[in-house]
């Protein structure tokens, strides 16, 4: 039996805890690091998420996770100016890895503060490079080049996580975990997502270009592996929004439709010309823009406080500029992991520029959902694949 002994479980409270494999090796190497309870749960769901996603659509695929959830997840499409410059990459010739990396990490930066990154290809000095300069516990991937696994191992006073993983990798067919001492055993969802899953469009509108094909997959893929009930939105290869773990699926759709507004406000004119002192840090700036979005800005103005982070006083941005900002928004994806029980949550995600669904179906008001898409003059594709994910 192969086992590798862990620091503690989910809280030091909780030991001894380990991971270990009853037939074979683990399918992973340490290169670097002590690996935690849940960085492995992070590495083992983050590395499912990226396979997947090369496989569905062709190209290099990075996930950025926090407890056990994706944060952000993307795929290797180029950057255009302004993402460059929202992603503090201006100017940068950028490897397709690293382009994967930076777009999952810029879904929600915030959220990604400390995360664990997964990579479906080799991590160059690039990726590290970057990667070096951002708060992260770890990473997965199926190698690293020489020059990648120096710069990595300097990370966290050189205990920074480096897992290797085996990308031949095919675990058994059924899972088994133990909850207060009862066993459960499940077949793995090794169901396979792709484009065959879009062809039933119940709504007036049947047109798909084939990005918004790609961004569906990516949607659901990334749902395959967040924790339910979710919802994630998506735009030009990447998540925008993710809401995990509601227990009301239109609190999902609400969660990560906030997220995807914020990122299409972080490109607006406003933030981009914010005027930052050069000593201000980039989780620091990413907490100052999240601020300077929301409502709670007006607390950041009050005894010069913006002081702190700008080197004269911002405007406001104010209501009516943030909904006259959104309301250009179109061409969205929207992926969820079950279907839709009403139409209240695609009123929600037209608000976010939502043009294009995939959802199970089989709700007895798809009628409604359907009826709602039609209204906006949105395209719906119904999978008939739920997606839990516990």
């Amino acid at each position: 039996m192969d086992e590798l002994e862990l620091k503690y479980g989910c809280n030091p409270n909780q030991k001894p805890a380990k991971v270990f494999m009853k037939k074979g090796e683990l399918p992973f190497k340490v290169l670097n690091g002590k690996p935690g309870y849940i960085n492995l749960l992070d590495a083992m769901n983050s590395w499912q998420l990226v396979r997947e996603l090369k496989a569905a659509t062709d190209l290099p695929a990075a996930a950025s996770f926090k407890h056990v959830s994706p944060a952000g997840a993307a795929v290797a499409v180029p950057l255009t100016d302004i993402l460059q410059q929202v992603y503090f990459v201006e100017g940068i010739q950028l490897s397709p890895i690293a382009t994967a990396y930076i777009r999952a990490r810029g879904a929600d930066r915030m959220s990604s503060y400390g995360d664990f990154v997964a990579l479906s290809d080799e991590c160059d000095a690039q990726t590290a490079s970057f990667l070096k300069r951002e708060v992260s516990d770890g990473i997965i991937a199926p190698s690293y080049s020489a020059a990648a696994l120096e710069i990595l191992k300097t990370k966290r006073k050189g205990n920074y996580l480096i897992l290797q993983m085996d990308p031949d990798y095919v675990p058994e067919a059924l899972e088994r975990k133990q909850v207060f001492g009862v066993w459960f055993e499940q077949k793995r969802n090794d169901i396979a997502i792709t484009a065959d899953c879009l062809n039933k469009i119940p709504t007036k509108n049947k047109t798909m270009t084939l990005e918004a094909k790609r961004d569906l997959l990516i949607a659901l893929i990334t749902l395959k592996y967040t924790q339910s009930n979710s919802v994630c939105y998506t735009s030009n290869g990447q998540a925008i929004g993710i809401g995990a773990g509601q227990q009301s699926r239109v609190h999902c759709t609400r969660l990560a439709g906030s997220k995807a507004d914020n990122w299409h406000l972080r490109q607006s004119p406003q933030v981009l010309s914010l005027p930052f002192r050069e000593d201000v840090r980039r989780p620091d700036r990413d907490n100052a823009i999240d601020v300077y979005i929301s409502d709670e800005y007006m607390d950041l103005l009050q005894d010069d406080n913006w002081q702190r982070v700008f080197t004269e006083k911002p405007a406001v941005f104010t209501k009516e500029e943030k909904i006259a900002w959104l309301q250009n928004i179109h061409g969205i994806c929207l992926g969820s992991d079950a279907f839709f029980p009403f139409g209240d949550n695609i009123e929600r995600a037209h608000k976010s520029g939502v043009t294009y669904i995939a959802q199970t179906g089989g709700s007895i008001r798809d009628d409604n959902v359907i009826e709602t898409c039609d209204k906006y003059g949105m395209t719906m594709a119904m999978t008939g694949i739920r997606l839990f994910h516990h």
